[in-house]
């Protein structure tokens, strides 16, 4: 089958995926195999691609927002039948028996695996995946729609409710990609004021299409303080700028897997008054089931580019020069 795996971590236009071709991998007990359909593009595969997160082994194959159609069972397998549509998400199996598992916070597992990061995923024809960590998709949602929702949305939703703005409040969003315009759709949605701060007109006109309350740069400062904020952004000179626009008791929660540094803090400008400074880790089985339902009937909608899997590469790179707008799909 044909796939994409990273070689040796180099910037996007340096080539770091390979093409391989490897044999049509065979589930395993309580695994199923996917039919890969749609394989979203991530910011984290990027950081991958590009060294800034070691692969965890050789030859891996990136992608985590994988959907396609189950084409074979492993032993033992009950969740799903032959031609069940499904998504692969970025978390790919925990230990279940840790510290964190048994108290529910299987997020911060301490021995988790991850697809396209410990395990192959979805830049390829066909991935497998324990059935215990795929997902059904919302009924309505085409798959290139539903391929961003499996990483990007699911990440967004999680750092929206860890960002705890009441209702009725005023969010902030700092850099406006494939997970950020999912986000704001839900936010907005949930009847909170918007205010989003990125850089590139293409990333400004959406985040105005959407009907946010302000669009402005990364460091302008919003109509109001803020109840909370995300910040998207793998800035870390961003942080103190977002600390700085919350208001008494407000949080900010960082999104991604990897941060730039963060310069020094200044105690009283940007955390005194209980302001919050807080990590967004993974997520949990249950994040992804309320986030996709919510999805569903909210009708949160990904702006998408899309691209043939022989393309991979050229996404990556498009995705770091940020030439689209949105979320950028691999078609199968």
């Amino acid at each position: 089958m044909r796939a994409w795996a990273v070689g040796t971590p180099a910037p996007a236009d340096e080539g770091p995926l390979l093409r391989v071709e490897r044999e049509v991998p065979e589930p395993g007990p309580g695994q199923v195999r996917v039919a890969v359909t749609c394989c979203g593009v991530c910011r984290t595969d990027l950081h991958l691609a590009e060294g800034d997160l070691p692969p965890r082994r050789p030859g891996v194959v990136p992608g985590h927002e994988v959907v396609g159609r189950v084409d074979a069972l492993g032993p033992g397998t009950t969740r799903f039948a032959l031609g069940d549509r499904v998504g692969v998400p970025w978390l790919g199996g925990t230990d279940g028996s840790c510290r964190f598992c048994r108290r529910g916070d299987e997020n911060l597992c301490t021995a988790p695996r991850f697809t396209g990061w410990d395990v192959d995923g979805g830049y390829a024809e066909a991935c497998l995946v324990d059935e215990r960590f795929a997902h059904r998709l919302p009924e309505g949602v085409d798959d290139e729609q539903a391929a961003p929702l499996l990483c990007a949305g699911i990440i967004g939703y999680r750092a929206l409710r860890l960002a705890e703005v009441p209702p009725g409040g005023r969010l902030g969003i700092y850099g406006f990609g494939g997970s950020a315009h999912l986000t704001a759709q839900v936010a907005l949605a949930q009847g909170l004021r918007v205010h989003v701060l990125t850089r590139g007109a293409a990333n400004r006109r959406l985040a105005a299409e959407l009907g946010v309350d302000s669009v402005g740069g990364t460091t302008d400062v919003p109509p109001e303080l803020l109840d909370g904020a995300v910040l998207f952004a793998p800035a870390g000179a961003l942080v103190p700028v977002a600390l700085r626009a919350l208001d008494r008791s407000g949080t900010l929660a960082v999104a991604g897997i990897w941060l730039s540094d963060v310069p020094v803090l200044s105690y009283a400008a940007e955390l005194f008054q209980e302001r919050r400074l807080r990590s967004v880790t993974a997520n949990t089985r249950r994040d992804a089931e309320e986030f996709l339902a919510l999805a569903g009937r909210l009708g949160v909608r990904a702006t998408t580019t899309a691209y043939p899997l022989d393309d991979a590469p050229r996404a990556l790179s498009d995705l770091a020069h940020g030439r689209f707008s949105g979320a950028a799909v691999l078609h199968v």
